[in-house]
């Protein structure tokens, strides 16, 4: 077999069937990505597969490199594997009561 170079790999050409806005969480069923711009409907876009994002985190304590999960349902980073879309690992360390959580796309 001969591969031949597509991309570098730190964004990923992707179409949605509905709109998506910049920001957004893109889930990709074995991991999450982020919208780079709106992408419209049927449209072809860029979604970030590598980086470090601030996320929306549910009420829960995070540590520094804890494995991260995207929930679809709250829309939002938690620590609960069962149902949840691997998204990455926690950057630092985020207080159950803290709002949001620094993660690092798994890649």
């Amino acid at each position: 077999m001969n591969a031949k170079y597509w991309q570098k790999g730190e964004t990923l050409d992707y179409t949605p069937t509905t709109a998506v806005e910049n920001g957004a969480v893109v889930n990709l069923a074995t991991r999450i990505g982020i919208a780079g711009s709106d992408i419209a409907a049927d449209e072809t876009g860029q979604v970030h597969v590598v980086g470090v994002f601030e996320m929306d985190k549910a009420a829960v304590a995070v540590t520094m490199g804890a494995a991260v999960y995207y929930d679809a349902a709250n829309d939002n980073i938690t620590t609960t594997a069962t149902d949840n879309t691997p998204a990455g690992y926690a950057v630092e360390a985020a207080a159950e009561a803290d709002t949001t959580v620094l993660v690092k796309l798994l890649g």
